[in-house]
């Protein structure tokens, strides 16, 4: 019999869980998943499926570690969504924005496990809707007060002030809603399928890899407040995820066989951005306390104290709701609901891939048609709520979780369903967004360094199923790469530029033409539609075998992606359930296998993560 860690493939796994694992194998066996066991032939295989539900203390603490994967890229958003809303000094509003934000990702996940694509993909913010946000913030007659960037002359509890940040968060408010419809009216509809056919790698690779090249000046800014306290926040972070990132900590256990034992705990692997920041932290307050660091605000280094944000911790409630309209009713920008509208579109190519992925990691057949359109519709009606609550943001599902079930073998979404619970309990504990609102300036900009270093490598990563020894590939990329750095800064520096004479249309094109994302991926798209190249050279062949016939998944489509509750049941009596594109009809079972088998035979569409012609409208 194979050992523990030969049953789970868990070279990587945060946790030595074989004794765990081998607890329960007459329980295991008894499923009839096909996943269950696993063989030394079949060792990547998951471990758990989609529907399986591992032991709870092994549910909790896989949760807690999918909550740690996306809590660094949740953590930054409000961060530096404050910059616009000029909340650079009014910490105790950039914590109710970080719990806000992890409340509502939280709902999201629940939402999107249980009624959405039903696959173990977690929830949260998206960068894609951050660049767009910045550039409305920035424009001038959105630009923040000189005085508010002067943290002797804000008054946080001012009425003044309030209103300031206030007017400016329900004008994002109101275009993220707006916005939001469109991807709700994709998803649901079923009209996902029909625009991937012309969204292909070297249209996602420019505009993703945008988003994070976009945010350069912000980690700069971050970064040049204490040079020294940054780089050792990001040589920390790479040291726990890239060299400690298989080194065991030995922690005690106890098991009904072994009783009291040593256990393998592979912490740097689980909290690697978390550990970086809770080191340079410490290391922070040490030299506040002995006066290391300067602390008149006009000398350099000020910002790397961690006394600045005086008693925010102190003056948060210990419990925060979230709720719909707490800075007030919405308002709509035209400009704002375009720019929006692009991150959208965007995230629902990304988040279509990433299902893809999901299943294929979690032990599940090929998402069927009715499950994708259910996914982005959801997603839609996440980005609905995340603008009714404030958050300025929307969601979007979270690449790093999907990448973790690959590294842990365990596909169930109990797993997942639990991380939503855990992140709606850290939305509602006022304290906790607090101190993390607390964290020193330069301390941040090392984390920025590499999140955003990461996401754009991650957009380039697309490349790899093109042929980049093509000349027109080569071209169609580095052209819109370059163009899309070079016009939104000269458009920056030049805001008075476009004046048509209607104010409305004056702030779309400044603010589509000042987002980066946009002008890459708009030009990657029109380019690769419209030069001639076939369809290996544009990398819509090179994932064709995703999704093969695999004797190691015998999930049936309809237990995975069915509605729960037996809606599905209750709804298989009526005829016209075939015609709603988001809903499963039980009359068709017989064609959900020869979908599958029909998968792997299909012309993959144009979108760079595997997705095939089985879902066009």
């Amino acid at each position: 019999m194979a050992s523990g860690k030969e049953i789970l493939g868990l070279d990587n796994l945060a946790f030595d869980i074989g004794d765990q694992v081998n607890d329960q194998p007459k329980q295991k066996e008894g499923k009839t998943s096909g996943c269950s066991r696993v063989t030394e032939e079949n060792r990547n295989k998951p471990t758990y499926c989609v529907t399986d539900v591992p032991p709870w203390h092994l549910c909790g603490f896989l949760a807690i570690q999918h909550y740690l994967t996306a809590f660094g890229g949740i953590l930054s958003i409000p961060l530096i969504l404050s910059e616009g809303l000029c909340l650079q000094h009014d910490s105790l509003t950039q914590s109710y924005l970080i719990n806000t934000i992890f409340f509502v990702s939280g709902l999201c996940t629940l939402l999107q496990v249980t009624f959405g694509v039903r696959l173990p993909i977690l929830q949260g913010g998206t960068f894609a809707l951050l660049t767009p946000a910045m550039v409305m913030l920035s424009m001038p007659e959105w630009e923040c007060p000189a005085w508010t960037q002067n943290a002797s002359l804000v008054n946080t509890s001012s009425p003044v002030f309030i209103e300031v940040w206030q007017s400016r968060m329900r004008t994002l408010q109101g275009s993220i809603m707006v916005a939001s419809l469109l991807q709700i009216l994709v998803g649901f509809s079923g009209l996902i399928g029909f625009l991937m056919r012309f969204i292909g790698p070297l249209t996602i690779a420019p505009t993703v890899s945008l988003i994070g090249l976009s945010l350069y000046d912000s980690a700069g800014a971050k970064l040049g407040s204490h040079w020294g306290i940054s780089a050792m926040s990001t040589a920390l972070i790479i040291l726990f995820s890239q060299y400690l990132r298989h080194v065991p900590i030995p922690v005690p256990a106890y098991s009904k066989d072994r009783k009291l034992h040593s256990s393998k705990f592979f912490i740097f692997q689980s909290m690697p951005i978390l550990l970086g920041i809770l080191v340079s932290w410490l290391v922070c307050y040490l030299l506040t306390i002995y006066d290391v660091l300067p602390s008149d605000p006009a000398q350099y280094g000020h910002l790397a104290r961690t006394d600045v944000k005086g008693n925010v911790v102190y003056e948060a409630y210990w419990f925060t709701i979230p709720y719909p309209g707490q800075w007030g009713v919405p308002t709509v920008s035209l400009a704002g609901v375009m720019g929006i509208s692009a991150g959208i579109i965007c995230s629902m190519a990304e988040s279509v891939g990433d299902y893809h992925a999901c299943a294929k990691l979690s032990g599940a057949p090929p998402p069927p048609k009715h499950a994708i359109n259910r996914g982005i519709g959801v997603e839609g009606l996440g980005c609905l709520l995340a603008g009714a609550f404030g958050t300025g943001n929307g969601t979007t599902s979270f690449s790093e979780n999907v990448a973790a079930l690959g590294i842990t073998k365990v596909g169930s979404r109990t797993v997942i369903l639990l991380s939503g619970f855990f992140m709606v309990l850290m939305g509602v504990l006022g304290k906790i967004g607090a101190i993390f609102a607390t964290i020193p300036t330069p301390v941040l900009g090392g984390m920025f360094l590499i999140m955003f270093g990461v996401i754009s490598a991650a957009g380039i990563s697309n490349l790899q199923s093109t042929d980049m020894n093509s000349s027109r590939n080569i071209f169609i990329f580095g052209f819109s790469i370059f163009t899309a750095l070079v016009v939104p800064n000269w458009i920056m520096k030049n805001p008075d530029f476009f004046n048509t004479g209607v104010k409305e249309l004056d702030q779309v094109i400044h603010i589509l033409l000042s987002t980066h994302m946009f002008v890459g991926g708009f030009l990657g798209f029109f380019l690769d539609n419209t030069i001639p190249g076939t369809k290996r050279e544009r990398g819509l062949l090179a994932l064709e075998e995703l999704h093969l016939e695999d004797p190691g998944i015998t999930l049936d489509t309809e237990e995975v992606y069915d509605l729960p509750f037996g809606i599905t049941s209750r709804l298989s009596s009526q005829s016209w359930v075939r015609y709603v594109p988001f809903c499963p009809w039980k009359g068709k079972r017989s064609q959900y296998k020869s979908e599958d088998n029909q998968t792997s035979q299909s012309e993959p569409l144009p979108n760079g993560t595997g997705v095939t012609e089985e879902f066009a409208f």
